[in-house]
């Protein structure tokens, strides 16, 4: 085909630019008005967000640790973000607080309503969790934590995850706190681990 033969359904780019539209209409109704103008910036990150491209199943997870107002969210969604303009195939995007989502999986009068939106958040092919760690340590949570991890970490599916609490620290809380042993030595292997540094964006009017 001459190379200034116009792109159409017979094109491999002509496809793969139609499925990274599609995916980032997907990602735009999963993400917060606030941060749809996100884009990945830090290395580690971006890197992070090409395993997903190249291989899902063995980029594991993206945790984004650090100080409140240091961009830890805008980069987790600038990360989902650079995988739906890649053109995957397939792109499904849960985005979520720990609040919430807790508040999602409490026991309710409707039956088997938490059980359902447990399995919709475990299965999910892209999960963002947002101040993780935040919520009231109890036997609860720490079940439902570990159900969720446990699954996406032995379905090798890809998480990103920011918290206040470093993940590990000897003179203070950290994750491992919060979590428990159980998700902790799952969370070891399979996350890579991004500290977010600096003064509070926020107060200084830049996010």
């Amino acid at each position: 085909m001459p190379s200034d033969a116009p792109e159409g359904p017979g094109d491999a780019h002509w496809h793969r630019r139609a499925r990274a539209e599609a995916a980032l209409k997907r990602w735009e109704t999963a993400t917060p008005p606030r941060f749809r103008r996100a884009e990945a910036t830090v290395p580690a990150v971006t890197a992070w967000a090409d395993r997903v491209i190249e291989d899902p199943s063995t980029a594991g997870a993206l945790l984004l640790t650090g100080p409140t107002g240091t961009g830890k969210t805008h980069q987790a969604y600038g990360a989902l973000k650079r995988v739906a303009a890649s053109g995957p195939a397939t792109y499904e995007l849960i985005g979520t607080n720990s609040a919430d989502m807790y508040g999602s999986l409490r026991p309710s009068e409707v039956v088997g309503s938490s059980e359902r939106q447990l399995d919709r958040l475990s299965s999910v092919r892209l999960l963002l969790v947002d101040d993780f760690g935040t919520a009231k340590t109890s036997e609860w949570v720490e079940e439902i934590t570990y159900r969720l991890i446990n699954y996406r970490y032995n379905h090798c599916l890809p998480t990103v995850l920011t918290s206040n609490l470093p993940a590990r620290d000897d003179n203070g809380p950290d994750l491992t706190d919060f979590v428990g042993d159980r998700i902790a030595s799952r969370l070891a292997q399979m996350v890579t681990v991004v500290p977010m540094v600096g003064e509070d964006l926020r107060r200084a009017g830049v996010a």
